[in-house]
């Protein structure tokens, strides 16, 4: 027979409400009181239910996580930061994986809401969503950070990295390296992928550069993309546009570049430069290990969790701004022309 509140204050010989008190930590309890309370709640190994304390404390000590994929580890490493924080602080995730999809997560969304969550965290959402202004309404109702996703405009809270400076920085390097036939590889409808190829466009503009070459290989975050990449570039390859360097929104397109060159028999990089996007364990296991853009994942991760408890905890109601820097990683798969 499970125990209860009512057999802990026996035990401790206090009233019920004493041992409330103790378990919300709302009212102030004698020391001596509250020891021989935790003493008794340690004896019988009381475990609170969690749905009715929430049902008093107003609180159900959750947080909702949604990302637009797991196969692609900058995501899950995010996630795992994120959790490094919050169960520090007494609370746990529950986290949803939209695929990309906008009305998927906007269906999680609503999912969190009727939960009645904590607050919520919103990894890469959909352009979609972005522009329609959903995250300025939700922010308004529930306690909100969105994590990479932050177009002029929008009025929630955001905690992201500096992609232009990020982007900026790997096509410098490519030009230092004497390319001028660089390729572009993105995936669909997202603000990130957005912003890097408005780089790559004015880059190709400001050094009056006349090869242009973006593919687009659709949904970008999963490890189906690694296929869809190779095949792209094995056209792009075996047409009369060939470049000498690539530059790939993510890791998990670039590793599909280096299959692609490993099978076609073309040297990275004496024959093809390459360079990724995120610095995921990915880029360390590939051969050649790859050059890319680190965002400090782990960090991302934990400011956004920070931020988010301290709106839920203090009731912070003005926007938050946080723009983490960005470094390049050179590795080896990148070569002077």
């Amino acid at each position: 027979m499970a125990v209860t509140i009512n057999d802990v204050a026996k035990e401790a010989g206090v009233s019920i409400t004493t041992v409330s008190r103790v378990l919300n930590n709302n009212y102030p309890v004698k020391k001596e009181t509250r020891i021989k309370i935790e003493k008794a709640i340690e004896k019988l190994e009381y475990k609170p239910n969690a749905m009715a304390r929430s049902l008093i404390t107003k609180k159900t000590s959750i947080i909702g996580v949604i990302v637009p994929g797991i196969t692609n580890l900058f995501f899950p490493t995010i996630v795992e930061a994120i959790e490094d924080i919050t169960k520090s602080r007494g609370y746990s995730i529950s986290l949803g994986n939209t695929g990309g999809d906008a009305k998927e997560e906007t269906k999680l969304v609503e999912e969190l809401k009727a939960r009645q969550v904590d607050g919520i965290i919103v990894i890469d959402p959909t352009i979609e969503n972005l522009e329609k202004g959903c995250y300025d309404k939700l922010s308004k109702l529930v306690p909100l950070i969105v994590v990479n996703g932050a177009p002029s405009g929008n009025k929630c809270s955001f905690v992201c990295y500096d992609e232009e400076v990020g982007t900026i920085e790997a096509f410098e390097y490519l030009l230092q390296l004497g390319h001028k036939k660089i390729a572009f590889i993105r995936g669909h409808k997202s603000f990130s992928y957005d912003i890097k190829e408005k780089i790559y466009r004015i880059t190709l503009k400001n050094e009056k550069l006349d090869y242009m070459k973006i593919l687009n290989v659709g949904k970008g975050n999963s490890i189906e993309v690694v296929d869809r990449v190779e095949s792209e570039i094995r056209e792009l390859f075996l047409s009369d546009e060939r470049p000498t360097a690539v530059f790939a929104c993510n890791d998990l397109m670039a590793m599909g570049v280096i299959n692609a060159c490993s099978k076609l028999g073309i040297k990275v990089p004496e024959d093809l430069s390459v360079v990724g996007f995120d610095n995921t364990l990915i880029s360390k296991l590939a051969h050649p290990k790859l050059t890319t853009v680190d965002l400090n994942m782990k960090e991302i991760g934990h400011r956004a969790a920070l931020e988010l408890i301290d709106i839920i905890e203090n009731k912070t109601k003005s926007r938050k701004k946080v723009i983490l820097g960005t470094k390049l990683i050179i590795r080896e798969s990148c070569e002077e022309i």
